[in-house]
């Protein structure tokens, strides 16, 4: 079903004075607000657990795969660099013809994906199917764009904070989900179920969000899509495997010469096409600029302690730091993570509400980092490390419910979905680093335990250490964010 965007091309002023876009927006019933709202939630919710769902397998993934431990990490890096290509490309898209499309489309690349990963048992087949499956990112930014235009104003801070905290809640209970199946199951089934659940998503995609009619046509810029893509699939795959290859190796450092020139070409092409993939001079505005910088430091923060907290859990405890978990306990540890962001987003929308996305990312960020300040303090056993944890979970779900409140406030209504997808492209480019950053610190200082190599206690103390500067320097970043 399609429906015209009702006030679209108008200007108004909002209640909320932050709103200074104009905003095409669709009667479609209190009823079928709050449906379309949980089927892009439950979408959003489906997408995050497919980023955590290899983890509780890889140690187990190069015997199972008969390769090396280093050839069996492109099933990690395959979807993050899948999901950092989609979201920017799809948001663009979505401008162009319509969100609804666009988010079919990607939950369709999701059961699509899935069926790959599933059919075979091999690495390239693996490796391919995980990097359709990130693809499906590609839902979570156009989700929270077309949230402003099937709720009322004074909801859809409530809607974008509770998409925003899917990301959490999916992490949260993907873990301990593929933990669970992977020891009861072959791990051919862990596809299976995600294929079935993209399948539900395509579904109710199609039957009850609605098609509004708010494209603005145009062409696809072709070249910046492929110039974007070839950028930062070469920096992304430096950062993600210089561990492995060593960051003084040509191939690392020529990935990463050749990505950030073909970035900067790609910026120099942008700024002259008459349609480009992303308005550079639009997010060069102070607030969105500030606001994408702050998302690169607080998605770091985030990440840091996603990799950081289920090792310590699981680090045995003769190394004297480790609390001996195993990954399934680990994975239930972590569960409450997830609960904490979506017993936020009411919050954060309410803070949204009242007192504005800047504040609110500053909150969040802030909260962030003393997360990992009491992490420092809370290290001694498992219930410790989980209050460390919840304390992240509030300031991520109140800075991530921000982010894309901040981005959509100062950009044309028109270029909602771009916006917000450069924004989830930032998030993953600070995830996409902590995970490299983080790996390497543990790496750093160990103690062998039974012919195995361990994190000690000071590269723990030191993660935590980076999380909180990380975070912090989010703040200091959000300060500049112009006061409206």
């Amino acid at each position: 079903m399609s429906l015209r965007a009702r006030d679209a091309g108008t200007t108004s002023v909002p209640e909320n004075p932050e709103d200074n876009a104009a905003i095409p927006r669709a009667d479609i019933g209190a009823g079928r607000t709050l449906a379309v709202v949980a089927v892009l939630c439950f979408g959003g919710l489906v997408a995050s657990v497919m980023q955590t769902l290899i983890i509780p397998i890889q140690p187990e993934l190069p015997a199972t795969l008969g390769t090396s431990i280093e050839n069996a990490s492109w099933v990690i890096t395959a979807t993050l660099l899948g999901g950092a290509v989609a979201m920017p490309i799809a948001g663009r898209l979505a401008d162009m013809f319509g969100k609804q499309r666009v988010l079919a489309v990607s939950a369709a690349f999701l059961v699509l994906g899935s069926a790959i990963a599933a059919a075979g048992s091999s690495l390239p087949t693996l490796v391919a199917g995980r990097a359709v499956q990130g693809m499906a990112m590609g839902f979570i930014p156009v989700g929270i764009s077309l949230m402003r235009e099937v709720t009322p104003d004074h909801l859809t801070s409530m809607a974008v904070s509770a998409m925003s905290a899917m990301m959490g809640v999916g992490a949260g209970i993907g873990l301990p989900l593929a933990a669970w199946i992977s020891e009861t199951a072959d791990w051919h089934v862990l596809f299976w179920m995600s294929g079935g659940l993209g399948l539900i998503v395509l579904t109710l995609t199609l039957l009850v969000v609605p098609h509004i009619d708010d494209a603005v046509g145009g062409r696809l810029d072709l070249i910046g899509a492929l110039g974007l893509a070839v950028g930062l699939i070469g920096v992304l795959t430096a950062v993600t495997k210089g561990n492995d290859w060593g960051w003084s190796e040509p191939i690392t450092q020529g990935l990463l010469v050749g990505g950030l020139v073909v970035l900067l070409l790609w910026s120099w092409f942008e700024l002259r096409h008459h349609e480009p993939l992303v308005d550079l001079r639009t997010t060069a505005r102070p607030a969105v600029l500030c606001t994408n910088i702050a998302s690169i430091a607080v998605g770091f923060g985030m990440m840091a302690q996603a990799v950081t907290i289920p090792l310590l859990l699981e680090t045995p405890t003769s190394t004297g730091a480790g609390l001996g978990q195993t990954v399934l306990q680990a994975g239930l540890w972590m569960a409450p993570f997830g609960g904490m962001m979506l017993l936020m987003s009411p919050v954060s929308g309410a803070l949204i509400q009242r007192i504005g996305g800047r504040y609110a990312f500053l909150i969040g960020s802030a909260l962030l980092g003393t997360g990992y300040l009491v992490a420092l303090f809370l290290m001694e056993s498992p219930w410790q490390v989980m209050i460390a944890s919840i304390v992240c979970a509030a300031g991520v779900g109140v800075a991530y419910s921000a982010m894309p409140t901040l981005i959509m406030a100062n950009v044309p209504a028109d270029e909602s979905g771009a916006a917000v997808g450069l924004n989830g492209l930032m998030r993953s480019i600070g995830t996409t680093s902590a995970s490299a950053v983080i790996a390497m610190v543990l790496a750093g200082s160990t103690v062998t335990v039974a012919g195995h190599d361990y994190p000690d206690q000071t590269a723990f103390r030191w993660c935590f250490l980076i999380g909180a500067a990380a975070s912090y320097l989010g703040f200091l970043i959000a300060l500049l964010i112009p006061r409206r």
